[in-house]
């Protein structure tokens, strides 16, 4: 049968009246015990009283940090506190019989607090990837902190949202245009942020996820918020009556298509300027291979995002229907999906 025990930490400065205390209470003495740890020498005292131990450890003590014997009140202790001097070299004060670090007869002092090279190697291994860690969660905090600033839904932590860099260089390239004009195309630019201010709210999580904020940070800050996006979008389609959440489906697979079709030939000005840099630096040949590889990715990004739309769709619908004629169904469609493909790269193979 188990015997019942509780443990907590002390001090050393608590340590006396401790002592003092349980002999009043009628407890008895049963061992001082050490251990080596990292941290210094965690000493622990047990004593009982009705059949349950009560033990009491002092962490960490560091070399030359004294510790008050409790032989006073229990002289029982003085043959573990002289073990644990001689072994471990914690320096226990005032022990009622001192062997002065003769109780045991040692080839080399303090051998408890010896360690081998293999628990050294895998002490220093523990310290690096402690390590690590830490600076991996440092890095993501620093991300983190930066795409709060940068994003608008982070307006709730950062007052105001600094002027990009794209907005200065219209500004610079309408200088001298018609008023009229410049007052139509900062309508327009405000109207934009606002809509994307709009959709970056909606899509803040509402439930807080530490490793996934983590992951967040540590993504590129444009794909994060897509993500968030992607995941407001889904929590409310889970909520929506079933035929109302697909016809959405559809209407957001539609508007990503038509997204990804503008985006194969039309990107944002500062991209285009960089990617179109970094072409004229390239080959001639090589460069009209680069731009073809770009567009055959965009084309494949935008038919797989429609299918998996289509894929959420027809799920959706299956749900209410009976199993063996929605296992048909389902079959039907992935037919009819590979005999697509196949007939897409026969055209591509031509």
């Amino acid at each position: 049968m188990a015997i019942p025990a509780n443990y907590q930490e002390i001090s050393i400065e608590s340590l006396p009246e401790l002592s003092a205390r349980l002999k009043a209470e009628g407890h008895r003495f049963v061992q001082v015990l050490a251990v080596n740890t990292e941290a210094g020498i965690d000493v622990q005292y047990t004593f009982m009283k009705d059949g349950v131990l009560e033990a009491f450890t002092i962490k960490g003590v560091q070399k030359g940090v004294p510790i008050p014997s409790i032989t006073d009140n229990f002289i029982a202790a003085f043959v573990f506190e002289n073990e644990i001097h001689d072994l471990f070299g914690v320096e226990i004060r005032n022990i009622a019989i001192d062997f002065k670090g003769n109780f045991y007869a040692v080839a080399q002092r303090e051998p408890m607090t010896i360690i081998s090279p293999a628990q050294k190697a895998a002490r220093d291994k523990a310290k690096k990837a402690a390590a690590a860690k830490a600076e991996r969660a440092r890095q993501a905090a620093a991300a983190n902190a930066s795409f709060v600033t940068e994003h608008p839904y982070a307006k709730a932590k950062v007052a105001g949202v600094a002027p990009s860099a794209a907005a200065a260089d219209i500004e610079l390239k309408m200088a001298g245009a018609d008023p009229e004009k410049i007052a139509r195309v900062k309508a327009a630019l405000a109207a934009k942020a606002k809509k994307a201010e709009q959709e970056a709210e909606a899509a803040k999580p509402q439930v807080f996820d530490e490793q996934l904020e983590a992951k967040l940070a540590a993504m590129d800050p444009e794909k994060a918020a897509k993500v968030r996006t992607a995941m407001a979008r889904k929590a409310k389609l889970a909520d929506m009556d079933p035929e109302k959440a697909a016809q959405v489906r559809g209407a957001l697979a539609n508007e990503a298509k038509l997204e990804s079709q503008r985006a194969v030939g039309q990107q944002t000005p500062q991209k285009q300027a960089e990617l179109e840099a970094k072409l004229a630096q390239l080959d001639p040949e090589r460069a009209a291979k680069v731009r073809a590889a770009l567009d055959a990715r965009a084309r494949q990004e935008t038919a797989k995002a429609e299918h998996d739309e289509k894929v959420a769709v027809l799920e959706e619908r299956l749900k209410n229907m009976d199993p063996e004629k929605a296992a048909r169904v389902r079959a039907a469609f992935l037919e009819k999906q590979r005999a697509a493909g196949a007939g897409a790269d026969g055209k591509a193979g031509e």
